[in-house]
């Protein structure tokens, strides 16, 4: 028989339609009252992959519209928040039978019957506790996937676009030690980008193909500007490959980078100004908004380089264009973003490593800058002067940034004790601290300030130990799942 999943009221009693060996799993945020946790019918006790208060509180004020809360709880099961408590969920149905147990009254209109959904991917292997089991006739003899294959299905199945980011900041340390004369260490990095391209973005496209629920709810949800990663990371590789001379496939990638980014540039802001089914509430604005702004830099970024190494006008008005684009784009995204930090209340737990984009998206505005700077100057349309200027108080700005997020970091991990454990969104500090190292040391030698080279040189080895400290956790933090799908003979998704 193949696996059950059930969902049921934490109050009702425990049947056979649970399944030999399954486990029973509560997922409310809060413990039922009343009830004692000794006599409670739960082997374990998920309350992170519970819905968002704010969600919570929401649906309480709008108990009809259940179809919007399955779409905003959907899109919350992809976000850090729920990262590590939805892998182990989606692990224990994939090892066996799986109850999840909740104190609310409508079932049918529940976060567990959504959670029932989400687990299954397919209705019919969703099974209300007032249902038959299957019987002989019912029974499910197709073998499960085995081998490679349960392994694309999984990674398809728990796709994260924010992935990409490991791209990105692999891409941007590549560069600073490649700047830093550490030819070696900048090769295997860049190796390390392309292959994770060459992985990550095939997996990409077929999430989007093959789920395509998920995908839509991810591209009107609060985070949709994640997707831009998709066309960030192939200008971060272009930018790189013009370093070493390989114009031909860094003018390839450019061009994947700009369709995708011309493309998402308008889709991500269309489908949440059009879209009816969202919250109009200033919470739905973080840190990956300013991801807006970085695609449209990243393409002035590897348009200026290549520039340099080709004839005509064309990528030079390219990168103009997309730097001017950038440029108001940060500026129109930081005072929202602002406002909903400084305006609204912050729990420790929500706050996403993505605001260090914040500063990020300022400093890879300067290295637009400075690779403008290094154009013929009746290629620019704007004069040295004012491209100085600019690149000054971008940078100034996304230094002023940094001790505020490192507070933000000390107050959320040591004084309110969120644990610290890997997860996807660490890459957002690996790129805007990779990228704020290369921006001081070129901006520093486009302007011929010594102590600001200097200072660049450090800060990029800084960065590649952080990429590596980066590293070290991912894998830690992979390596005993592998063990345990090796174990159970399950393959499993990893983040």
């Amino acid at each position: 028989m193949g696996r059950q999943i059930t969902y049921r009221r934490m109050t009702e009693p425990t049947s056979d339609q649970d399944g030999d060996g399954g486990r029973r799993v509560l997922v409310d945020r809060l413990w039922p009252e009343g009830l004692r946790r000794q006599a409670a019918p739960t082997d374990e006790w998920l309350s992170d992959i519970a819905p968002s208060r704010e969600l919570q509180d929401w649906y309480g004020r709008h108990l009809l519209q259940f179809d919007e809360f399955r779409r905003r709880y959907l899109t919350e099961l992809t976000d850090q928040g729920h990262q590590h408590a939805a892998a182990r969920l989606r692990g224990m149905a994939e090892r066996g039978n799986l109850t999840l147990l909740t104190a609310a009254r409508d079932m049918d209109h529940s976060h567990a019957a959504v959670l029932a959904e989400w687990l299954t991917d397919d209705q019919d292997r969703v099974q209300r506790p007032d249902t038959r089991p299957p019987g002989p006739e019912a029974t499910d003899h197709t073998p499960s996937p085995s081998g490679y294959r349960a392994i694309l299905s999984a990674v398809v199945t728990n796709f994260n676009p924010a992935s990409l980011s490991f791209v990105m900041g692999t891409g941007i340390v590549s560069t600073g030690l490649y700047v830093n004369g550490a030819g070696t260490a900048s090769a295997v990095l860049l190796w390390a980008a392309l292959a994770g391209f060459a992985a990550l973005v095939p997996a990409c496209g077929w999430w989007m193909l093959r789920r395509r629920r998920r995908f839509v709810a991810a591209f009107v949800g609060p985070r949709s500007f994640v997707l831009l990663t998709l066309a960030i990371s192939s200008n971060v590789l272009a930018a790189r490959l013009v370093l070493d001379g390989h114009t031909s496939v860094a003018a390839a990638f450019l061009a994947f980078g700009t369709l995708g980014w011309l493309v998402l540039d308008y889709a991500v802001p269309l489908a949440l100004i059009t879209t009816v089914k969202r919250a109009p509430s200033l919470d739905q604005a973080n840190g990956t908004w300013f991801l807006w702004a970085v695609g449209s830099e990243s393409v002035a970024v590897a348009a200026a380089a290549l520039a340099r190494t080709t004839h005509g006008q064309a990528l030079a008005v390219l990168a103009v264009v997309c730097w001017g684009i950038g440029l108001l784009q940060y500026l129109l995204t930081a005072p929202i973003v602002l406002t909903r930090l400084l305006a609204r209340p912050v729990q420790p737990d929500g706050l996403l490593t993505s605001v260090w984009i914040f500063m990020g998206a300022a400093a890879i505005a300067v290295l637009a800058t400075v690779r403008i700077m290094a154009l013929p100057p009746g290629d620019t349309l704007l004069s040295r002067p004012l491209l100085v200027g600019v690149a000054v108080v971008l940078w100034a700005f996304s230094s002023w940034l940094i001790p505020l997020l490192l507070a933000l970091g000390v107050w959320r991990h040591v004084l309110r004790r969120i644990p610290l454990r890997y997860e996807v969104g660490w890459w957002n500090l690996v790129f805007p601290i990779g990228m704020y190292a290369v921006t001081t040391h070129e901006l520093g030698r486009a302007a011929g300030t010594s102590w600001m080279t200097g200072t660049g040189r450090w800060e990029i080895w800084l960065a590649a130990v952080v990429w590596a400290m980066v590293v070290a956790a991912m894998a830690a933090a992979r390596f005993p799942r592998a063990t345990s799908g090796r174990k159970s003979g399950t393959a499993r998704a990893l983040p």
